[in-house]
């Protein structure tokens, strides 16, 4: 039998002891260990597929509100220059918006033009905080 060195007699010890090819153990499941790091794994996993919903979830509540403002600031536009011309106004009625949305109108003359032009803009809020401006002109026709 060769004799073997301190650090080759270490690893005959540790490969016995893991259960490496050669060595006949008696294994009868999975050891306490095995089953952490298997818990720990797919932990990892659910936790990662959970942010991911999350965060896409977050993206399509933000894409449904700007479609929400952008539509109600084209209709409020149209609406605004379907009215009736009036040259002293300095608003002009709003549509009926959903349920935390709000809808405020301003109206400017425009400088150095005839008094047939007005600069209009619709401002939508939702919850009182502004997320779009949207500006257009309504001329007397």
């Amino acid at each position: 039998m060769k004799k073997y060195g301190r650090y080759h007699e270490m690893v005959r010890i540790v490969r016995e002891w893991l259960g490496k090819p050669g060595v006949v153990r008696d294994e009868r499941g999975i050891s306490l260990v095995e089953s952490l790091i298997a818990v720990a794994i797919l932990g990892g996993v659910v936790i990662t597929f959970v942010l991911a919903l999350s965060t896409g979830s977050l993206a399509v509540r933000e894409s449904d509100q700007e479609v929400v403002a952008q539509s109600l600031a084209r209709t409020q536009l149209e609406y605004t220059k379907g009215y009736t011309y009036d040259p002293e106004a300095t608003t002009y009625p709003t549509v009926d918006t959903p349920a935390g949305y709000a809808i405020s109108v301003s109206v400017t003359s425009v400088p150095d033009t005839d008094t047939d032009i007005q600069k209009v803009t619709a401002t939508i809020s939702r919850e009182g905080e502004e997320i779009l401006i949207v500006e257009d002109y309504k001329v007397n026709r």
